[in-house]
């Protein structure tokens, strides 16, 4: 089985993945892609069985070109996890703290590790294209004063050693990913319980009260709304697409929801329904 990932084995989508699927999946391969839109022409063209992409920071909020696509492309949402990130402070064998000068890592991990950066004024800090990225760079450069921040798997993956772990801010630090395949595909691995989550995607006549009607209407159907998000359209300045997730009890107000909202909505798309990810006990 092949899964596309946005960055370089060991990052926190490798680790994502591995999560989501290495359990239930024998033979796992893992295709790193330098941006997201590579990763979703690769899931399009048939060349891997899926993707595992980033959709939400329970600190720097929604990624936003990840919703772009899901609404553009024919796709679905088959799966979720959350992932607890932990960045560590990794370098080459036999490196230690007091050799390091600079510091790379991507920058929202980077932001992620303020207060442990700013307690070593002695680190010039610089921006990466990825957390594990850092890591393999590293390694291929023989560079013994250089620190990446990124995931312990990183550390695995590139043989490298981690000087300091944990080195984030705030402990409550999630993501949560997608499990993403074409529309028409079956299922990848078969659920084991009943979808109980709805991603769908909405857009509304531009007229007051509009919106507001399009959510009296999920709530008539009996779901409830757990997330809401906008984005704008290409093209209309100042028009809108909506995405909401909203969990259910029975398929019944599922079909209920997306009924309401097709009577009402000038476009909705259902980008998938899937089993809510639960956080796990540490």
């Amino acid at each position: 089985m092949k899964i596309a990932i946005q960055g370089e084995p060991g990052s926190n989508s490798h680790m994502a993945t591995m999560a989501m699927l290495g359990n239930e999946v024998d033979d796992l391969s893992i295709i790193a892609c330098n941006v997201s839109a590579e990763v979703m022409a690769q899931v399009i063209s048939g060349a891997v069985d899926g993707a595992v992409l980033p959709i939400e920071n329970s600190l720097h909020g929604s990624v936003a070109e990840h919703y772009d696509l899901l609404l553009e492309l024919d796709v679905r949402i088959e799966r979720e996890s959350l992932l607890r990130i932990r960045h560590n402070l990794i370098a080459a064998p036999g490196v230690g703290i007091g050799d390091v000068r600079r510091v790379i890592s991507h920058p929202v991990a980077l932001s992620q590790c303020r207060r442990f950066l700013a307690s070593h004024p002695e680190f010039e800090v610089m921006p990466f294209y990825d957390t594990a990225g850092s890591v393999k760079y590293l390694m291929e450069q023989g560079l013994r004063d250089v620190a990446g921040i990124a995931p312990e798997l990183a550390a695995v993956q590139y043989g490298a050693e981690i000087l300091v772990r944990s080195v984030e801010d705030h402990v409550q630090n999630f993501t949560r990913f997608h499990l993403i395949r074409r529309s028409e595909d079956p299922w990848l691995v078969e659920p084991t319980e009943p979808a109980n989550k709805m991603s769908l995607a909405f857009a509304i006549e531009h007229r007051p009260g509009t919106l507001v009607a399009a959510l009296e209407r999920l709530a008539w159907a009996g779901v409830d709304l757990t997330k809401i998000e906008s984005r704008p359209v290409p093209g209309s300045p100042w028009e809108y697409v909506f995405y909401v997730d909203v969990r259910f009890d029975s398929p019944g107000k599922a079909e209920a929801a997306v009924a309401a909202l097709m009577e009402h909505c000038r476009m909705v798309k259902v980008l998938g329904r899937y089993r809510a990810a639960t956080l796990t006990a540490e």
